[in-house]
């Protein structure tokens, strides 16, 4: 039977309906809304007694159902994710760029920012994924080299896809977390890395279980194993940072500092939260 919507304002209603019957977020219809019509949502609204457009309507109606009926990410539809203001190209091999991440990114960029220096400084993102920590911190971040690793070649080819697209000066490595890049210096390191354990597995919603990448979402050792790996890495290279940033599972901060302060003693470890008081990110600066 055919979807009955002829107006921009109706396709909202009906895709809103859809996805509410099937307990998705009604806000998925103005997304994909969006991105098909081209519009922002203040657009959706202006132009909503406008005609639907013919030649738009069976992928938006697909696209809905699709999303309605197995929770493939939004993203994964329109085959970009929002990143510090970007667009990013996302597809399954990485994991969608999240807000926390991008606070992630400012707490470096405020360190960075309050660092009087004429020297550049050198900085690799651990894990990069869709490149999204390492081009932010390369177009942002003024008089730095930027590096990136990740085991997978398929990411770093979307990584490197991004960066090409968004003029981001970043060198990519291929390798887990730091070993390809353990004879480099580094003057920052930070990292995206997965932790969540795969005891949570259950928990998470179909969106991310069944659509984000496993390599980049789990971890043995209750989520931490990639926190030690890393934390070993650097003692073990020639790089003696003086900032490492991580992001981390909001119930595992005093778990990764005590990591942390076993195997780089050298540092003071600052937990800190996000937008939602949640504590997300770990901070160890170096103390001399």
């Amino acid at each position: 039977m055919e979807t009955l919507f002829t107006t921009i304002e109706e396709a909202r209603r009906w895709a809103s309906l859809f996805l509410k019957k099937h307990h998705r977020e009604e806000r998925v219809a103005d997304w994909l809304l969006e991105h098909h019509l081209d519009m922002n949502y203040t657009g959706l609204l202006v132009y909503g007694r406008d005609p639907f457009p013919e030649d738009k309507r069976k992928l938006f109606i697909k696209d809905v159902e699709q999303h309605a009926e197995t929770g493939i990410p939004v993203q994964h539809l329109t085959g970009w994710a929002e990143f510090y203001g970007r667009r990013f190209t996302v597809n399954a091999d990485v994991l969608v760029p999240r807000p926390e991440t991008e606070e992630l990114v400012e707490g470096v960029l405020q360190l960075l920012n309050h660092t009087s220096r004429s020297n550049l400084l050198n900085i690799v993102d651990l894990g990069t994924g869709s490149g999204a920590i390492a081009c932010t911190l390369a177009i942002e971040a003024e008089n730095v080299e930027v590096h990136a690793t990740d085991i997978s070649a398929e990411a770093l080819r979307l990584a490197g896809q991004n960066a090409e697209n968004l003029g981001a000066e970043v060198i990519f490595h291929q390798g887990d977390f730091l070993s390809p890049v353990a004879s480099l210096e580094f003057d920052i390191i930070v990292s995206n890395p997965p932790y969540i354990s795969y005891a949570e597995q259950e928990e998470l919603s179909e969106t991310v279980s069944q659509f984000d990448p496993h390599l980049a979402l789990f971890a043995e050792d209750e989520g931490l194993a990639a926190y030690r790996t890393i934390a070993r890495q650097i003692k073990q290279s020639a790089s003696s940072p003086k900032l490492i940033a991580f992001e981390i599972g909001h119930q595992q901060g005093e778990a990764v500092r005590a990591i942390m302060e076993e195997e780089l003693p050298v540092y003071h470890i600052e937990i800190r939260a996000d937008i939602n008081g949640k504590p997300r990110m770990i901070f160890a600066i170096a103390e001399n």
